[in-house]
């Protein structure tokens, strides 16, 4: 096998290398073996200068790095490089850049970033017919189902954010529903309620503690929550923004199995985004996305699956849902409603593009009111057409909606609920 030299993987490059210098045996043992650009790349020892070879195999891209500085002045201050302080890394290995919120999305550094900031609302009221609740009353259940917060977690997020699942069941069906609530200011009613005959440790295990849970603790209350409790009714009476709350299907095929057919997956990423985003004056910071395991608008994963044979037979997503005999949309969201009453929600701004779920998510009573609905702007749209998600089925699946279920064009487009 022919012997790889630098020279000969990057020819447009050319390396002046200075005298040899006697080097250290700490230096010798720091060398890191020279491999051709198809390895991966690997870590660089914080114990020596960077080289121009770790820094062209990291691709760190066009902006400015240690090395550029380092290289400029090589030949004026070698000798003097066992004084001087050791050289700050590169992005690569060092963290200098806010991981992606979503796959293969860059999330923003800048607060003056357009992506900071939630897209724009539109105040409803559903009490007036002009409203902007949409034109269509949704079949509401006449009575609210039980729920029951079973357990909640925090769980740490690869943004960097936290957020708390909650894990719902209720009296209507035996499915386990989710509150995925960013912010540690909203709580279970239920879950905190104290059960007969459990122990401390039995709070502590089930997620109905206050505080963060750290090795060693063994109460469910920490000794300065009384001043705590004084400090939220205190807060109560000033106006406190309502939370942004999303709505939102179960999608097997969209979330998991990167299906282009329809654009869940990338609705919910998004919305995730949004209640990450830091507190400003304009939004307070944190959210809920209500996670309602209804697949295929409620028929269920085999018969979705189904659907999309017969769609790809010719048939739009309505046509296929209704030749399954099923109807075009049999989601509830009784449920949605119940389970944001537990968490201590009584008015809140709604993440959708869907006029019509403003009633839905109200209740019978309106038991909660949406203040305000959000818009789910698609990524092709934010970016100016780069990123997100294309494909001919997802285009034919958003034409469908708009032309078979509103004539609210704006209103409705893009959103998959």
């Amino acid at each position: 096998m022919p012997d790889l030299h630098p020279s000969q993987w990057h020819p447009a490059v050319s390396f002046h290398s200075p005298s040899p210098q006697p080097h250290s045996p700490t230096e010798e043992q720091d060398e890191v073996p020279k491999l051709p650009p198809f390895y991966s790349p690997r870590p660089i020892p914080v114990s020596r200068n960077i080289s121009e070879l770790d820094l062209d195999l990291a691709s760190i891209g066009e902006r400015h790095t240690p090395f550029q500085q380092h290289n400029h002045n090589h030949n004026h201050n070698h000798h003097h490089h066992e004084s001087e302080p050791e050289t700050e890394l590169p992005g690569l290995v060092s963290p200098q850049f806010t991981p992606p919120s979503t796959p293969g999305i860059s999330t923003p550094s800048s607060q003056n970033d357009p992506l900071n900031r939630l897209p724009r609302s539109v105040p409803v009221d559903s009490s007036l017919s002009n409203g902007g609740c949409g034109s269509r009353k949704p079949k509401l259940l006449e009575k609210l189902p039980d729920v029951n917060c079973v357990v909640r977690a925090r769980i740490p997020t690869t943004t960097g954010t936290e957020m708390f699942l909650h894990l719902y069941q209720n009296s209507e069906d035996n499915k386990e529903h989710l509150a995925i609530v960013f912010g540690n200011q909203i709580r279970s009613q239920s879950l905190d309620r104290v059960r007969e005959g459990e122990t401390e440790m039995d709070r502590l295990i089930r997620g109905a503690y206050t505080g963060r849970l750290f090795p060693g603790r063994t109460t469910s209350r920490l000794p300065d929550d009384g001043k705590q409790d004084k400090n939220e009714n205190t807060n109560r009476d000033v106006n406190i923004q309502a939370p942004l709350v999303r709505i939102h299907s179960e999608c097997y095929t969209g979330e998991t199995v990167w299906s282009a057919r329809c654009d869940c997956g990338e609705q919910l990423d998004e919305a995730a985004r949004l209640m990450s985003l830091p507190s400003s004056p304009s939004h307070t910071a944190g959210g809920i996305i209500i996670y309602l395991r209804q697949e295929g608008r409620g028929i269920g994963l085999g018969e979705k699956l189904k659907a999309y044979n017969l769609q790809d037979l010719g048939n739009d997503t309505v046509e296929a849902n209704l030749l399954l005999r099923h109807p075009a949309d049999a989601r509830s969201y009784g449920l949605a409603t119940a389970m944001l009453m537990d968490l201590g929600v009584s008015d809140l701004r709604l993440l959708t593009n869907n006029p019509d779920k403003v009633r839905a998510v109200e209740g019978p009573n309106r038991e909660i009111i949406v203040r305000e609905r959000v818009a789910m702007v698609p990524i092709a749209w934010r970016k100016g057409g780069i990123g997100g998600i294309r494909s001919e089925e997802v285009g034919g699946y958003l034409k469908t909606k708009v032309c078979a279920r509103s004539t609210n064009i704006c209103g409705r487009f893009a959103d998959r609920e």
